[in-house]
């Protein structure tokens, strides 16, 4: 699921700040960028995280600002400015080129004058960025629920297609195995065969048709794995990974009917469902 947040916080005139921004996945992948000063802390940052979220990718920028300008100096790497001028020279007299080269153009090569790293105390920032980080979390879970909260009424209404087109197919079956009489009498009386229609042999061979087709019990399994899902839905926890195990049993018993019915008005509704089901089980890849 998709969502962002951001928490920052002010202490002792640094400014700590924690940005998030999450996007679909199946599993949990959690990026962190910091600073290096504050390295040892991702370990706790990641913690904190998995604790919250089980699901997506999730992408986290730490971000410390010291608001005094004194506290900001300026840092000059002459070694790396030595290996740049002396590469502008060699360059220079390859080509065969006339032209001055010039202090400004050595600082403006990277990385030759930069800010000074802090000497920034890791254990010491880590309340403040952990303020910041739940302060982040908070808001992002809360877009997250808002988006999670409009997938469930997608999901509700093909819950709600699907439980329509099932209600059809157990009102079909009956109709199955009075064709399948109809259809074998008939066979029968083309053939020239002269069996009346409660010869107990005709009877007998409806009736195995009717046990090998009989599909009261996925029917029943059906409903049960469908009311399941709603419940869940319902839940105020992850659940993502609960609702993928109850389509794949949902699928389960829809392939079983299909295969059972032996009818093409039966096996079309069974069609209608798995194309629903399959769109459900697209959105539950992403929810929490």
């Amino acid at each position: 699921m998709t969502g962002y947040g951001r928490g920052e916080i002010d202490r002792d005139g640094t400014k700590f700040t924690v940005s998030l921004n999450s996007v679909n996945r199946k599993q949990s992948d959690i990026v962190i960028n910091l600073p290096r000063e504050l390295a040892e802390l991702e370990p706790r940052i990641r913690q904190a995280i998995n604790e919250k979220l089980s699901r997506g990718r999730t992408s986290v920028v730490v971000g410390c600002e010291d608001g005094a300008p004194q506290n900001r100096k300026l840092a000059l790497d002459t070694t790396l400015a030595r290996s740049y001028h002396e590469a502008m020279l060699a360059l220079q007299k390859q080509l065969g080129v006339a032209g001055e080269i010039t202090i400004g153009s050595i600082l403006q090569a990277p990385g030759v004058m930069r800010f000074s790293e802090s000497n920034r105390d890791a254990e010491a920032s880590w309340p403040p960025i952990e303020q910041a980080l739940h302060s982040a979390l908070a808001e992002l879970i809360k877009m997250r629920e808002r988006e999670g909260k409009h997938l469930a009424k997608d999901l509700q209404q093909r819950l709600k297609l699907i439980r329509s087109t099932i209600k059809e197919v157990r009102a079909l079956f009956p109709e199955v195995v009075q064709r399948h009489r109809t259809a074998l009498h008939e066979r029968i009386r083309k053939a020239g065969v002269d069996v009346a229609a409660e010869d107990e042999r005709l009877l007998k061979e409806v009736a195995l048709f009717a046990d090998r087709s009989d599909v009261s019990e996925e029917l029943t399994r059906l409903d049960s794995h469908l009311t399941q899902f709603a419940d869940h839905l319902r839940k105020d926890e992850a659940v993502g990974r609960t609702l993928e195990f109850i389509t794949q049993e949902i699928a389960r018993e829809l392939n079983t009917l299909g295969a059972k019915a032996n009818d093409a008005a039966i096996a079309q509704r069974v069609v209608a469902c798995k194309a629903e089901l399959e769109k459900i089980r697209e959105q539950i890849q992403n929810l929490e």
